[in-house]
């Protein structure tokens, strides 16, 4: 894992209650493994709607460039979030305990209004946000860019590696 060089948080990961972090600690690691610095906290739109408008208020004006934000059940925050800041917001859909499948979670983030985009990830897809957000900010700073072109290659590579072992020993023994 890469040390993150800037102490100064350009990311925030924020979450609706602490119940989500186990999923949201992906966005986190995948994070430091590029070196990101970032911020994360519990911000929930309904139980704490002037702390997520202080938090989204003051964002920019702390250096954040994007947001991560994870919500179940309903899954306010990242919309709410997005009203707020002009920030780019990836909302990470999450499959909570009062959740109907995870499917309110999704829709709740997905259908957003014209003017208020929200990136959205798959169900518990913090790792996918944490890779949004460095592309998202690769696209910018070429060292970020550098290290998420070398994830893809591992990616790359590692698929071709199991090709190679298709070939090599046949589909028929792959789950002995």
């Amino acid at each position: 894992m890469n040390e993150v060089q800037n102490t100064k948080p350009i990311v925030g990961i924020i979450m609706g209650s602490d119940s989500d972090l186990p999923i949201m600690q992906a966005a986190a690691d995948v994070l430091t493994g590029f070196g990101i610095s970032f911020e994360l906290t519990v911000v929930s739109a309904h139980r704490t709607p002037l702390r997520m408008v202080q938090y989204a208020n003051s964002a920019k004006k702390r250096g954040l460039k994007i947001i991560i934000a994870g919500a179940g059940g309903a899954a306010h925050l990242p919309g709410m979030v997005a009203s707020i800041t002009s920030l780019p917001v990836i909302g990470v859909p999450i499959k909570s305990s009062n959740s109907i499948d995870g499917w309110d979670s999704v829709l709740s983030i997905l259908q957003m209004p014209n003017g208020i985009p929200v990136a959205t990830v798959a169900l518990n897809g913090a790792k996918n946000a944490g890779i949004l957000a460095a592309s998202f900010i690769g696209a910018f700073d070429d060292t970020i860019g550098k290290k998420v072109e070398a994830f893809k290659q591992t990616l790359e590579n590692e698929v071709l590696a199991k090709v190679s072992k298709l070939k090599t020993d046949g589909w028929q023994n792959q789950f002995d």
